[in-house]
């Protein structure tokens, strides 16, 4: 088969033969078209949409869905030469709502964010921002010192900041052997 261009490149009848759902061992002839049209237009006809009825079990609005989950907050984690630092976007979220804690090298943000509800509302035409409670526990990736001079969380301008001093860790020790 002679190909064009680029040798690494698969030519029209080659990458038609590798979308075949036939048998694999099946491959196209060199002469045969890698597609055919049908003799005659088919009419198209449009499959009924299928639509999922409330089961009438579980929460208020009629849904079944097991539990009700915590949003989940997105982290950013990284390192400076001396600090461990995670930043979350929390805005809208009063620092008395918010919950810090580190245990073990694990660190659970949690809280709850209010604001979205209205009572005059009768009916949504989008909604898309969360509003509640939300967690996120966050295995630590680097050994920290959890006393408490020596983390420090900062809320500002939306953002929760935490930043933890590293352990310090010394260099091991070399035993020679003789």
């Amino acid at each position: 088969m002679a190909r064009k261009n680029n040798d690494d490149m698969l030519m029209e009848d080659e990458l038609a033969a590798a979308f075949i759902d036939d048998d694999a061992t099946t491959m196209l002839e060199p002469d045969e078209p890698a597609y055919s049209a049908p003799a005659e237009e088919e009419a198209v006809v449009p499959e009924e949409e299928e639509t999922i009825e409330p089961s009438g079990e579980g929460d208020e609005d009629g849904w079944e869905n097991g539990e009700d989950f915590p949003g989940q907050l997105a982290v950013d984690v990284y390192e400076t030469a001396d600090k461990l630092v995670i930043k979350a976007r929390t805005a809208g979220i009063k620092k008395s709502d918010l919950n810090v804690s580190i245990h073990d090298s694990i660190l659970t943000i949690s809280g709850v964010l209010s604001g979205g509800e209205d009572d005059q509302t009768t009916r949504w035409h989008i909604q898309e921002c969360y509003w509640g409670e939300f967690s996120r526990t966050i295995a630590l990736p680097i050994a920290v010192r959890e006393d408490e001079n020596s983390v420090k969380a900062e809320l500002r301008d939306g953002v929760l900041t935490i930043t933890f001093e590293k352990e310090k860790v010394e260099a091991p020790t070399v035993i020679p052997v003789q």
